[in-house]
């Protein structure tokens, strides 16, 4: 008999009031440990944990914000926006955010009249209970010192997505959610495509003048993989393991995520298996292998799906991993996609132990992507960690229309790797260049002896995928040194190659293959484009993307480049634009321009 899981729905109610009249509704209450990453459950000591509730993040016993009329609002036109979007229903569905503020206390923080729907969004976004890791400052490097750099390629996207959650919900992100590189790469650019599958992808560079400084230069480095319709890609057997847990109790969670779901499996065909696990306290499979086409079959097993419970991540990745074993298709796809809001509270929950597992796992061939929705308790840095040790991708899921993207017109790329541990090398001639930066991959870096080492793991392109990387560079003869000169130096000068700036070197598998290959070309002097204007779409789009993502950390390496330098930039670059995406970030840097001006980005470390 096949073994079956009962899983309780948690039912929540809520009395929206007006004026000043008290609001009440049921809470769960969570408690986040730093040290351990991990939030618990009901039950703990009122002490040491926050209620969580659709009115916001207040501690235990902390009297509520008084409430004001919208009259009392900041005029500033980001929050007018937002207040027009509170108004467009009843005005008997109002309630008050705690402030645009990280803190609830500060009685300078405006309040502001939303709409219930729209409030729960942006208060959600405001919570401080989310996890990201440090991402530390990138720095300058003095290429007399290190002439080379080593780092894996990246093609998530999960940073993206969530830093447009935060700024559309009228809050600048935190720091450590933006990873540039993941910036750079949610959007595609239209590189060289390989002709055929035995040059897995196409290397595109080009050097011009940097946007923010006259006497830098960027490298724009761009990868193309070979492009494989959905109707010729492998078979696939895939696993669906999704959280079902408590935390996932909301639209904008399980609701999305069985709608995202039934969206990917309109895409498969009778070629295809389809698999579904649930966990929550306990785990279990509900969808034995199914055709792919049997879309009444996937439908109605998402729709029997409902929330309630802890968290028991670990026992569902070893459930799903013993279900895509059982199934393996040695010719095919492999693969599992975890959906959750990563908030494990229950079995193991450290990052560090959970990689170990799916180290052991991936050797079969089985790869683990990962899905993040929610807001709240999300946990980007565990979804991120899981998917880059199990040979995945990691996208953030924060509107059905990102779901499109992900896992519609994108779905080949999602599904076929075509190459793998993919690695990136640069020596830079020291006769020419005298300093270089790497912007963003900070958590990509590999030691330069790594690059030879097969044995060293790195990143995987998709079919189709594009991958764009961008060095800030100084030369020697526009006299741009930013580090002291010394005094007692080495001055290597090879007068044989003063026309080359650098080698670009890059290996990597085939996804049948153990042993890497080698690519190497040389970049000359004579390449740089001295005009800005001149430079390609490609070129300029990525450096306002990148720009945007160090306003947004806080870089100290832009002193001379704001948000309408961003804003310029990306405007005169959107190029072909065929779903709009490019057009979508012109308007992300608009908002976050707006909401600089009275709000700084926060550490959520």
């Amino acid at each position: 008999m096949r073994n079956t899981i009962k899983i309780s729905s948690i039912a929540s109610a809520m009395t929206l009031c007006l004026g000043a009249v008290a609001c009440s509704s049921s809470t769960h209450t969570t408690v986040y440990d730093s040290d351990s990453g991990v939030t618990a459950p009901d039950g703990l000591n009122a002490e040491t944990t926050n209620e969580v509730s659709l009115l916001g993040q207040t501690k235990l016993g902390q009297t509520k914000p008084k409430i004001q009329s919208a009259a009392d609002t900041n005029t500033n036109p980001i929050r007018q926006t937002i207040q027009q979007k509170a108004q467009i229903h009843s005005e008997a569905h109002r309630i008050i955010p705690p402030s645009y503020s990280q803190s609830p206390q500060s009685p300078q923080s405006p309040q502001i009249v939303l709409e219930s729907q729209f409030a729960q969004e942006y208060i959600a976004s405001s919570q401080t209970s989310e996890k990201y890791a440090e991402i530390p400052s990138t720095s300058i490097v003095k290429v007399s010192d290190q002439p080379t750099s080593t780092f894996s390629i990246d093609v998530d996207t999960g940073a993206y997505s969530n830093v447009r959650r935060f700024l559309n919900a009228g809050s600048l992100p935190p720091v450590d959610s933006v990873r540039i590189e993941e910036l750079m790469n949610y959007f595609s650019y239209s590189y060289d495509t390989p002709e055929d599958i035995e040059t897995p992808f196409s290397i595109s560079t080009e050097l011009g003048n940097a946007p923010w400084s006259e006497n830098l230069k960027l490298l724009h480095i761009g990868l193309k993989g070979f492009e494989v319709d959905n109707t010729e890609r492998a078979a696939a057997n895939l696993v669906f393991l999704l959280d079902v847990s408590g935390s996932m109790n909301q639209p904008n969670k399980l609701g999305l995520l069985k709608s995202s779901i039934k969206l990917l499996s309109k895409s498969l065909s009778e070629k295809d298996k389809v698999s579904i696990v649930v966990y929550a306290g306990a785990s279990g499979v509900v969808l034995e292998p199914t055709d792919g086409n049997n879309h009444r079959a996937i439908s109605k097993a998402l729709e029997s799906l409902s929330a309630g419970g802890s968290t028991n991540g670990e026992a569902g990745i070893k459930l799903a991993y013993s279900m895509a074993e059982k199934n393996l298709d040695p010719d095919g796809i492999n693969r599992i996609i975890l959906a959750t809001d990563g908030d494990f509270n229950v079995g193991i929950s450290n990052i560090k132990t959970l990689t170990r597992l799916i180290e052991k796992k991936r050797q079969s061939g089985i790869a683990l992507s990962t899905l993040g929705f929610g807001t709240g308790n999300y946990n980007d840095h565990l979804m991120e960690q899981l998917a880059d040790t199990g040979n995945g991708a990691y996208a953030y899921i924060d509107t059905f229309k990102e779901a499109q993207k992900v896992l519609a017109e994108e779905l080949t790329a999602t599904l076929l790797t075509i190459a793998k541990d993919v690695k990136i090398q640069i020596e830079f001639n020291p006769a020419v260049v005298s300093e270089y930066r790497l912007i963003g991959y900070v958590n990509r870096i590999l030691a330069n002896e790594d690059f030879n080492n097969d044995k060293v793991d790195a990143g995987e392109i998709g079919a189709g995928h594009t991958v764009t990387a961008l060095y800030e560079i100084a030369l020697h003869s526009d006299d741009s040194n930013r580090n002291s000169p010394l005094r007692y130096g080495n001055k290597i000068i090879d007068i044989n190659n003063l026309g080359e700036i650098a080698e670009l070197r890059l290996r990597y598998k085939k996804p049948d293959s153990d042993k890497s290959q080698l690519i190497s070309r040389i970049i000359h002097s004579d390449d740089v484009i001295e005009q800005l204007d001149q430079t390609t779409d490609n070129y300029r789009f990525s450096a306002a993307v990148a720009g945007f993502g160090e306003l947004l950390s806080n870089s100290k390496y832009l002193p001379d480049f704001g948000f309408p330098d961003a804003l310029s930039l990306a405007e005169g670059s959107i190029g072909a634009d065929s779903f709009g995406y490019r057009s979508e970030f012109v308007q992300l840097v608009k908002i976050a321009e707006s909401l600089s001006d009275y709000e700084q980005p926060v550490s959520m470390r």
